[in-house]
């Protein structure tokens, strides 16, 4: 818990701080996105408009890249980051990075296991209908803390093609690299700290498989 309020307090302190820095070339978000799709080909991916605050996302099913208002709108190094990372989403998505094709083929099941296992242990511990309850927890934990774990290099790789394009497209100047890589660093701790929660979690309900056994 102290991990993931640090990384949040991170991103927040570094979005903040940069989303009051305009990048030098003017461009909003969308118009950043934009540029690096069309310099890949993905002409066909278009860069829609979601509402909330950094609810930016890249929906690989219905092949569309979404920016909340700030980033959409935005010019300052945040919104053009921000904007580039799921940009970097959509050139996986084309290059068909294998653990981004890994990572969404898992998020079915992570879903539901995400919203199952409270109840699964509920029906075990309390109401007695689920026999070893714990071994159950463990085996839905595995499956999100193996969904983290692919989730973290995949962010990584995202912002790693984010700010090769923006260099190469000239979207941000050499000067400005810095504050670029502050936000989407501050951005990927907070995967980091994902993993750390699943991990931890594990490790708990595989201490009490004895106890369970009994």
């Amino acid at each position: 818990m102290l991990i993931g309020i640090w990384a949040h307090m991170k991103l927040s302190a570094a979005y903040a701080q940069y989303s009051e820095v305009a990048a030098r070339s003017g461009l909003t978000g969308c118009k950043t996105a934009r540029r690096i799709l069309d310099d890949a080909g993905l002409t066909d991916v278009p860069v829609k408009l979601v509402e909330g605050h950094l609810t930016d996302h890249y929906d690989p099913t219905e092949r569309m890249l979404f920016l909340c208002p700030d980033n959409y709108h935005g010019t300052s190094l945040a919104a053009v980051g921000v904007a580039a990372h799921e940009a970097g989403h959509a050139l996986q998505h084309q290059a068909a990075y294998a653990l981004f094709d890994v990572r969404m083929a898992m998020v079915p099941i992570t879903q539901f296991a995400s919203y199952a296992w409270m109840g699964i242990l509920i029906l075990g511990f309390f109401i007695h209908l689920i026999p070893h309850p714990i071994l159950i927890a463990v085996g839905i934990f595995s499956v999100i803390t193996l969904f983290q774990l692919v989730t973290l290099p995949v962010e990584y790789d995202a912002s790693s093609r984010a700010k090769e394009q923006l260099f190469r497209l000239g979207v941000v100047a050499e000067s400005e690299r810095e504050g670029v890589s502050k936000v989407l660093n501050a951005a990927a701790l907070t995967y980091v700290a994902e993993l750390a929660s699943s991990v931890t979690t594990l490790l708990y309900w595989i201490t009490l498989i004895g106890d369970d056994r009994d």
